[in-house]
């Protein structure tokens, strides 16, 4: 195979750089299926990935990008076929092992997820780990009680990102009818409306300085992305009962609470980790979005290069992104 472009971050005497090289198919990192890949997307931990003591990377130099989908080139066991469309999210893909802002990746089968009919390789990407967090998000909700006919207040933080508008738009199409979203600027309420939010509100109106120890009760769930002084304020604020979902650091990982809410409400705090979430209960997930939570159409969508990436990871840092950014690989 000839050499192909990939981003790649190095570290040299204590810094660390990234940039577009051309590579070879030895610098990739051990696996069963070689993938040419066609997309991949730009998570928040992407961006960790490429900053200094980002906490992502474990050993340079690295292909970051967690996620990919495309088409399988060569594998060495049967599960897989050349030809085969896939996708990959998590595991330490883009951490460990060299991931998807790559022409190609070479990863581990049980890694691995074969397109669900109805799902474009596109489309899984514009879902990529973000939704996937969403939709395990909603889903521990839902086994907590969180129900469309009980009619709950829901409020979604982080809305106008990538978890978070993903969130919302599958509430509006689960049927829930009191989706409240949780927005930084007046400017992003008529796109979160567009989403399905039935409500926006501002941070700065419903997150208090100092958390109080209770506050009125004002949700009965809460699907955070945020986590540090949101999160913070926002516990107190949940009916007896509720649960919060948590999956990101984006407001930091401090978190500033007492136990009052927990033991004279009976607020639960839902950890959300899509990491090393089972592999034989990935498929179900994907084929709900390939079906019932078929939303990609009426997503926000920004596609960039692997040039791109710079200007891309930047809007991250500062909070001004907005929907998904994907990355379509030439």
């Amino acid at each position: 195979m000839k050499s192909f472009k990939a981003i790649v971050v190095r570290e040299n005497d204590g810094e660390v750089s990234y940039a577009v090289e051309q590579i070879t198919e030895n610098e990739l990192s051990p696996g069963e299926v070689l993938i040419k890949v066609a997309y991949s997307s730009v998570n928040y931990k992407d961006m960790l990935a490429v900053k200094q003591n980002g906490g992502v990377i474990r050993n340079y130099p690295m292909i970051p990008g967690i996620d990919l989908s495309g088409t399988v080139v060569s594998s060495s066991v049967p599960a897989f076929k050349e030809g085969q469309e896939v996708l990959v999210t998590g595991f330490e893909t883009g951490m460990s092992h060299t991931g998807g802002f790559s022409e190609y990746a070479r990863i581990p089968s049980n890694w691995i997820v074969p397109l669900p009919t109805g799902l474009s390789q596109k489309e899984a990407m514009v879902i990529g780990t973000a939704g996937f967090t969403a939709a395990l998000s909603i889903m521990r909700l839902e086994k907590m009680g969180m129900n469309p006919k009980n009619n709950p207040e829901i409020l979604v933080t982080g809305a106008s990102g990538g978890v978070g508008s993903i969130a919302v738009q599958l509430l509006s199409k689960s049927g829930y009818t009191k989706i409240n979203a949780l927005a930084r600027e007046e400017s992003e309420k008529e796109h979160l409306f567009s989403l399905g939010a039935t409500n926006v509100v501002l941070a700065k109106d419903v997150i208090p300085e100092k958390p109080k120890v209770l506050g009125g009760q004002k949700f009965h769930y809460v699907l955070d992305v945020v986590g540090g002084a949101v999160a913070s304020g926002l516990i107190p604020q949940i009916y007896y009962g509720g649960s919060i979902s948590m999956c990101g650091n984006a407001g930091g990982i401090a978190l500033s609470t007492t136990v009052m809410p927990f033991i004279l409400r009976g607020v639960n705090v839902l950890g959300i980790d899509s990491v090393n979430f089972p592999s034989e209960e990935r498929e179900e997930i994907w084929t709900r979005f390939a079906g019932v939570w078929h939303i990609m159409a009426q997503s926000l969508v920004t596609e960039v290069s692997l040039n791109e990436l710079p200007q891309t990871f930047e809007k991250m840092k500062t909070g001004s992104h907005v929907g998904r950014h994907i990355v379509k690989i030439d």
